[in-house]
C-alpha cells in the first residue's frame, strides 16, 4: 500500500504490518535517503569489497580526472570540509594510491595525482561502480537514468 512499508522481521511481534509513513511519504528528502542507505548497502556487498568507500570512490575519481588539483579545491568540489579531506588524503596517501606534490603555483598547496597503483585501482573501481549502478538501479530504464540524474543535478545547483 503507498505510504506503508512492511516493519523488519525483529519488529514483527506476531504477523508482518506495514507501517504508515504520513507526511514522510511525499518528501523528497526522505526518498533520497532511503535510496541513498540502499545504494550503500548495495556498494559496500559489491564495489567495497576493493576495500573502498563511496567517499574515497568520489575523490580518487576526482583527482583521475584533475591531476593536480589542490586538496582544497578538491574539497570544494565534494562539498567535503577541510579535514575530513586531510584524513581521507593521509589514508589514500598511505594505500599508495595518491601522491602528494607541492604545487607549482602555491608551495602552499598541495596538487594532488594519482599512482601507478591508484591509476590501476581507479580502473577496476570504475568498471565495478558502473556494475554496481547498473545492478542496484535496474528497474529504472536509460532514459529514467539520465533524468534522475539530471534532476538530481539541478536540485543540487539550487
Amino acid at each position: 500500500m503507498k505510504g506503508e512499508t512492511p516493519l523488519n522481521a525483529s519488529d514483527r511481534p506476531h504477523k508482518a504490518r506495514a507501517v504508515r509513513l504520513g507526511f514522510l511519504d511525499t518528501l523528497i528528502g526522505y526518498h533520497l535517503r532511503r535510496a541513498q542507505v540502499g545504494l550503500f548497502q548495495h556498494f559496500a556487498r559489491t564495489v567495497g569489497r576493493a576495500g573502498v568507500t563511496p567517499g574515497q570512490l568520489g575523490v580518487v575519481a576526482m583527482i583521475g580526472a584533475n591531476p593536480g588539483l589542490s586538496q582544497t579545491g578538491l574539497g570544494r568540489a565534494l562539498g567535503i570540509d577541510r579535514s575530513t579531506m586531510v584524513a581521507l588524503i593521509d589514508a589514500l596517501e598511505e594505500r599508495g594510491l595518491v601522491v602528494r606534490e607541492v604545487s607549482p603555483n602555491d608551495r602552499r598547496s598541495h596538487a594532488l595525482r594519482l599512482s601507478s597503483k591508484g591509476t590501476e585501482l581507479l580502473g577496476r573501481l570504475e568498471e565495478a561502480a558502473r556494475a554496481h549502478e547498473s545492478d542496484w538501479a535496474g528497474a529504472l530504464s536509460a532514459a529514467e537514468r539520465r533524468q534522475l540524474i539530471e534532476l538530481l543535478r539541478r536540485l543540487a545547483a539550487e
